[in-house]
């Protein structure tokens, strides 16, 4: 029997070919789709050590502070230092606070009646993410809810919206309660938007006037500014442009039953259920509203025990701080059950936020104006069908003939290709059936994007038979390998990692024991 070669043969063997049996024996030597894509299961790995979130920029800048700090803490300030407000005026201006007394009773009772009801059903699950090539599974559990098709694509995982009733809305709920608690994120959505525009008002109201007089932490009996006369047409377009949320990042985290929490590195705050970081892959200067809901825990009360130094561990706080910044105080300011902040302008891009863990369960509501240029299921059946412009007549084996074969079309088409495969399909079918906990939206979309797929992988097979094919020109050959050799180079390379990725997820869920049931999240 003939000995199979190893890889390290193959790769040898490879470098000695031509071009053109390069370019086969990559198509050669993939692996099977379906392997890859079919349902996984997407146990919740409470039992493995969990790293949770690194923080997004770049490892050499944090390395650069810690080295800095040596064995010292950074300052940090909380609502008991008497300089916290002053220093919230000053650097951080662009942080408001909304306290729970100043939303609608109703709307705190429907809210967190959506987020128990997504809890029960077993809609939010810990997403696996991949750092620097590891695959690391999130403290935290996550659902995406927004407008129909689009994506939100964080830590090189795309999620898809479970759709929000908007009007036009063709989505069926697997539940009536789901249905009922997708409807609330909408309502909800609409008042964090209607509130962000008044802030953003107050603070270009604030900034115009070159004034301190707006506070940033704001109650019930704070009396709303408007913007007046002052500001024109194209001002009230942009603000509401900036708090166009189309999608909400619903999280859920029980501290109690984290067997591992990152403490916080610069400035002792205590245990992490967010590291540092800035909200990727948004419209620039949109703004971030965030409703935040900590389920029964301590009194409160407890945080203003002035035996007690730094933050409350017992109560959620989120952590702010000015990016690389080592001489302004950070912040840590408590999350009572109900309130809201925002974080407006340009905020998110300058400066970090982190979230400090406290003892009860917390669920929170994060409002986002995602950048989906490049991110909608119209964005990409669009792409796939000018792929697909380039197909004569198709055969009934499948097999199709080129419109064209000039370099540029053959091209676009092996980039578009690879995109649909590596940014949609893979992201979508390595999550498993998660989605389908709450709709079955996007079984029918994907089922078409896969089918515009297999014709893309007959479009290359095309492309290879007029390579083949005697009597064309080696110079049109050469253009035409030239054109296509770099995609196809990265499609086998990230078929390769794709299928380690799904190789290792098996591995790591054999190595456990699962309960017949799952832990919610």
């Amino acid at each position: 029997m003939k000995r199979t070669p190893t890889a390290e043969e193959r790769e040898r063997e490879a470098k000695s070919l031509s071009r053109v049996q390069l370019f086969v024996t990559l198509l050669s030597m993939g692996f099977s789709r379906q392997e890859c894509w079919s349902e996984l299961p997407f146990p919740s790995l409470r039992d493995l050590p969990d790293p949770g979130i690194e923080p997004v920029s770049p490892a050499w800048q944090k390395l650069r502070l810690l080295e800095e700090l040596e064995d010292t803490w950074l300052p940090y300030l909380t609502p008991k230092d008497d300089e916290f407000y002053q220093q919230w005026q000053l650097k951080y201006p662009k942080l408001i606070l909304r306290e729970a007394a100043s939303v609608p009773e109703l709307l705190h009772k429907e809210v967190q009646q959506a987020f128990l009801t997504l809890h029960k059903h077993g809609c939010l699950f810990r997403d696996l993410v991949r750092i620097q090539g590891k695959d690391l599974l999130t403290p935290v559990s996550r659902i995406l809810i927004g407008n129909p098709g689009c994506t939100y694509k964080y830590l090189n995982t795309r999620l898809f919206t479970v759709p929000w009733p908007v009007k036009g809305s063709d989505a069926k709920y697997n539940e009536a309660e789901i249905a009922a608690a997708c409807q609330t994120f909408l309502k909800l959505n609409s008042y964090l938007q209607v509130e962000t525009i008044q802030a953003l008002e107050e603070l270009a109201a604030k900034e115009k006037a070159n004034i301190d007089a707006v506070p940033v932490c704001i109650g019930p009996d704070f009396p709303r500014v408007g913007m007046g006369s002052s500001f024109d047409g194209h001002d009230e377009i942009d603000m509401k442009n900036r708090a166009a949320y189309n999608v909400t990042l619903l999280n859920f985290m029980d501290p109690q039953k984290m067997p591992y929490l990152k403490e916080e590195p610069y400035f002792g705050m205590g245990k992490m259920a967010v590291s540092w970081h800035h909200d990727e892959n948004l419209v620039d200067r949109s703004a971030v509203a965030v409703y935040s809901y900590s389920c029964e825990g301590p009194e409160e009360e407890s945080e203003d025990d002035p035996q007690l130094e730094g933050r409350d561990p017992d109560i959620w706080h989120v952590g702010f701080k000015i990016s690389w910044d080592i001489e302004t105080p950070g912040l840590a300011i408590p999350l009572h059950q109900g309130d809201c902040y925002f974080m407006l302008d340009d905020l998110n891009a300058t400066h970090q936020h982190c979230v400090l863990a406290g003892l009860p369960p917390r669920f929170s509501s994060t409002h986002r104006v995602a950048e989906c240029s490049t991110g909608t299921l119209e964005y990409i059946l669009q792409r796939c069908q000018v792929a697909l412009q380039n197909v004569r007549e198709e055969a009934d084996n499948g097999e199709i003939s080129l419109k064209s074969l000039e370099s540029v079309v053959l091209k676009q088409g092996e980039e578009i290709h690879n995109e649909v495969e590596f940014e949609w399909l893979r992201q979508f079918w390595f999550q498993g059936s998660r989605y389908k906990k709450c709709t079955d939206w996007w079984c029918q979309p994907m089922s078409q994007l896969e089918e515009m797929w297999r014709k893309m992988e007959w479009l290359t097979s095309a492309v290879l038979r007029e390579v083949r094919r005697e009597g064309v020109p080696m110079e049109q050959k050469n253009e035409m390998l030239t054109s296509i050799l770099a995609s196809i180079t990265t499609r086998q390379n990230l078929r390769r990692e794709w299928h380690a990725r799904v190789f290792n997820l098996v591995e790591r869920a054999s190595r456990y024991h699962w309960k017949s049931k799952p832990p919610l999240g």
